[in-house]
């Protein structure tokens, strides 16, 4: 009885019209859903690169200085005597 039930309704015209346009509307909600997220990801992305150049530029002046620092007690010695430091 069920079956015959599903037969028909698949059968009908208007069935396969609406069966198509639910396939339809189904794929247009999972297209904009799969944008959603890669929009979402996309702005993690920004997001995380932002923090990246922010580091970036706070560690340039510390790896500068750290460059310039005496190597030992004899260069900081020498240094002092020169009056560079």
């Amino acid at each position: 009885m069920i079956s015959g039930l599903i037969a028909t309704f698949a059968g009908s015209a208007w069935a396969r019209g609406a069966l198509r346009y639910g396939v339809i509307a189904r794929a247009i909600l999972l297209s904009l859903l799969a944008l959603r997220r890669s929009c979402e990801r996309a702005d993690r992305l920004t997001e995380q690169l932002e923090t990246m150049e922010r580091t970036h530029e706070a560690q340039q002046p510390m790896l500068a200085a750290a460059a310039r620092r005496p190597r030992s007690r004899n260069d900081l010695a020498e240094r002092r005597r020169d009056g560079r430091l």
